[in-house]
């Protein structure tokens, strides 16, 4: 499906079917008001009505800006992909509300069908957007902008997506380095030998009993003269079984999505360097399967990390912050960042607090937490900061070492892994680093706003927006 910016009026576009986003208070002025009340259209958000003898698709929106346009598109995509058209035509709304466009018709309209034997096959070809009396100069940044971060968006959800037995730490070195090859980056990995060399022995001991070798993958942007250096740090767990702490039967199903962290992290280094920004980004993952076997590491094991903190493995299953605690580490000395940011689907915790729509947002700067939040609210990414205590993290004392990798209660349990990935995180830094839990954003089987079945590509959008506003 193609996607094209017209410097047309809508009228003098040749389609087959013209797409009007309608409020309920422009519906008793519409041309077709008496027909669209027979069929018991009221407007509300994300309904539709197909006039197939029209051949307008009438949405529903509660407002012409950005969320209600980006949500009421992708359940308009969805109408129309299931049509026999082959071509659609929408009016650039406003200048501030066309990015959210675009995003809702490839976010809503994406489909992963790569396991199916016989996937159906859309008749969509082409999708127009007309510029209208809009200055077409203003609108083509925009619109090019949002294919981009769209695009890097699909692109992890395509991987997330993928079975555990197609992606396994080494297909995520190789998928990198493609990456690092089709948009000019610099890519360097750290195979088990190399972390070893690295005493990366917390994320070692995750991978122990997996047949396919944990790695550090390390990508970067580079642009002359940037203005500001970003750390990107994501969670790379091909798959989570739990480890010898075995997680119920149910609770595997979906696992495939606890690499998220390091797909998003891939999604965002790639629309930066297409996007061009004069940002240096590096993104830094920890690769790794956690499975169960003779050589698994066990509760009660104390690892000595890359830190030189000692961890008592209280569960295997709280295996991600071992990861992120040695990648941490790494990525503070490899690179002097103005900014740290980590992103992982740690906690089922975080979605007991926040519900499946919001992500976790956890740090010491108040100034950063909001800059974010207000990125957040631009790109529909709805992000909410869970407060540090002094309380909490006492509950990370462990007996016999420097910290326990769970906490002693259950509560507060998103807060008590932020707190132990805070541990490895330097004094200088602490101002610089910040925490995105999203382990309720990053999957859904229930689709919601502009996501389907599947991989949502969280956190993507969000960072776009941020990183571009620096």
């Amino acid at each position: 499906m193609n996607i094209k910016l017209v410097e047309k009026k809508i009228s003098d576009i040749d389609a087959d079917i013209k797409i009007e986003f309608i409020s309920k208070d422009e519906l008793s002025e519409s041309e077709e008001a008496e027909i669209l009340n027979s069929a018991g259209f009221k407007a509300e958000q994300d309904t539709t009505c197909f006039l197939y003898e029209k051949r307008v698709i009438f949405c529903g929106v509660d407002s012409k800006k950005s969320d209600d346009i980006r949500s009421a598109a992708a359940a308009m995509i969805k109408v129309l992909k299931s049509s026999n058209y082959t071509s659609a035509k929408v009016s650039a709304i406003s200048k501030s509300s066309l990015g959210a466009l675009v995003e809702g018709i490839v976010l809503g309209g994406y489909e992963f069908n790569e396991y199916k034997s016989e996937p159906k096959k859309a008749t969509l070809e082409n999708i127009f957007i007309a510029a209208q009396d809009i200055e077409f100069a203003t609108l083509e940044p925009i619109f090019n902008e949002a294919l981009i971060i769209s695009n890097a968006t699909c692109f992890t959800r395509d991987i997330v997506n993928r079975a555990p037995q197609e992606v396994n730490p080494q297909t995520l070195c190789s998928i990198a380095q493609k990456l690092s090859d089709d948009n000019s980056l610099e890519c360097e990995i750290l195979q088990e030998d190399g972390l070893a060399k690295e005493k990366m022995n917390a994320m070692l001991a995750v991978g122990r009993a997996s047949i396919h070798g944990s790695a550090l993958i390390h990508l970067s942007y580079k642009p002359a003269n940037p203005k500001k250096i970003i750390s990107l740090v994501g969670k790379g767990l091909t798959y989570d079984s739990g480890g010898l702490s075995l997680k119920p039967a149910t609770s595997m199903v979906t696992m495939k999505m606890d690499k998220a962290g390091a797909c998003a992290v891939l999604g965002m280094i790639k629309a930066v360097s297409e996007l061009k920004l004069d940002i240096e980004v590096h993104a830094f993952i920890g690769a790794v399967e956690n499975m169960v076997g003779g050589d698994a590491y066990k509760p009660d094991d104390v690892l000595v990390s890359r830190s030189k903190t000692t961890i008592e493995v209280r569960n295997t299953d709280a295996e991600g912050r071992l990861v992120l605690a040695d990648v941490l580490d790494y990525a503070q000395d490899a690179v002097n960042a103005d900014y740290i940011f980590d992103f992982a689907t740690l906690t089922g915790a975080c979605m007991i607090a926040l519900g499946q729509y919001t992500t976790g947002l956890m740090g010491h700067s108040h100034k950063l937490k909001h800059d974010i939040s207000r990125a957040g609210s631009d790109t529909g990414e709805m992000i909410s900061s869970l407060p540090f205590n002094k309380h909490l993290k006492k509950l990370l004392k462990s007996e016999i070492a420097d910290i326990s990798n769970t906490a002693s209660k259950p509560y507060g349990g998103a807060i008590t892994a932020g707190l132990f990935l805070d541990k490895f995180i330097r004094e200088e830094n602490k101002k610089k680093w910040m925490h995105f839990d999203i382990a309720g954003t990053a999957y859904t089987e229930t689709p919601w706003d502009c996501n389907v079945y599947g991989a949502t590509g969280s956190g993507v959008r969000l960072m776009c927006g941020y990183l571009k506003n620096l």
